[in-house]
């Protein structure tokens, strides 16, 4: 049974900043190396200026900070900025269009004077990515975690800061 649970893990952190603060940080692809261990640069592509589903993007990646070093395809799939209730939402699959390899995103809603960001990753459920997680989904699960805590502690940091003043 534990094949058919979902491959992924997301992290929460609150912030001290408006929804509207959070969502212009998160949708905005070609900061993501001010704050990503892995991710140390990204450019939007195929003529997309900024966020929008279906617009496209890659990201140069450095594997867990190490290496490898790869761009990787991006494709916006769910953009939804604040709206009344303050919610949003900021979604991409990774690889090519058709055949996302893994999805990563941020959910944003308002919550105590700030905002309860929650980023997270969930992976196709192909076969072939069932065995990889089965086999290495604990550690990379851990280290993606690590990294999302890291990139949204940073994203905070800017973000109170901006407030602060």
């Amino acid at each position: 049974m534990s094949l058919l649970k979902p491959l992924g893990g997301e992290v929460t952190v609150h912030m001290k900043a408006p929804v509207e603060e959070v969502w212009a940080l998160v949708s905005d692809v070609t900061r993501i190396g001010e704050f990503s261990p892995e991710t140390f640069e990204a450019r939007w592509t195929h003529g997309a200026t900024g966020p929008a589903v279906g617009a496209r993007f890659k990201g140069h990646v450095k594997r867990n900070g190490v290496g490898p070093v790869y761009w990787t395809p991006c494709t916006v799939t769910k953009c939804v900025p604040p709206g009344a209730d303050g919610q949003a939402v900021f979604e991409f699959g990774v690889g090519l269009e058709d055949n996302a390899i893994n999805t990563w995103g941020y959910r944003m809603a308002p919550e105590n004077g700030g905002t309860r960001v929650t980023e997270y990753f969930r992976l196709t459920p192909a076969w072939y990515i069932r065995g990889y997680w089965l086999l290495l989904g604990r550690l990379r699960g851990r280290t993606n975690e690590r990294g999302m805590r890291t990139t949204l502690e940073r994203m905070k940091a800017v973000l109170e800061k901006v407030n602060e003043s």
